[in-house]
């Protein structure tokens, strides 16, 4: 005779076996999260007012349409200034329906046409960078942090 514990294991493995399938093989097939790394070359004559335009307007606009920035820093390079900011993506496929409701958001093209005519120029230059994380970073689950130094 079997034994009720055998049983249960063995009902139990039967019952998980195909959703613990499922649930890999949907994780396999989900795109990894990125992140994107935006820098602006701005003038330094409209330092102020890019700033008072991403952070009064921009950042409302972009929380509408599903952005989710992370952080937010200014920095010097090559004697030009730069403003640069990183977001969070789910995916790819995201990242690119975002861009393109913002880019044709009226509220948006109305609040560049306006400052634009004010201020003349906001924007020299823009790098634009997706970051796929690597499977070994360490801000990954269950990756082990590298030594240091």
């Amino acid at each position: 005779m079997r034994s009720p514990i055998r049983i249960l294991t063995l009902a139990a493995l039967l019952i998980l076996a195909p959703a613990a399938a499922a649930a890999e093989s949907s994780s396999a097939a989900r795109p990894a999260p990125l992140q994107q790394l935006r820098i602006y070359e701005i003038p330094r004559a409209n330092e102020d007012v890019f700033h008072d335009r991403f952070r009064d307007h921009a950042l409302r606009i972009m929380a509408r349409h599903g952005f989710a920035v992370r952080a937010i820093w200014r920095s010097e390079h090559d004697g030009k200034v730069e403003f640069v900011y990183l977001l969070d993506w789910p995916d790819a496929a995201a990242m690119k329906a975002a861009w393109a409701a913002f880019m044709a958001d009226e509220e948006w093209a109305a609040i560049k046409r306006e400052t634009g005519a004010r201020h003349g120029r906001f924007v020299d230059a823009i790098s634009d960078r997706t970051l796929e994380p690597l499977p070994w970073s360490p801000d990954r689950a269950g990756a082990a942090a590298p030594p240091c130094c």
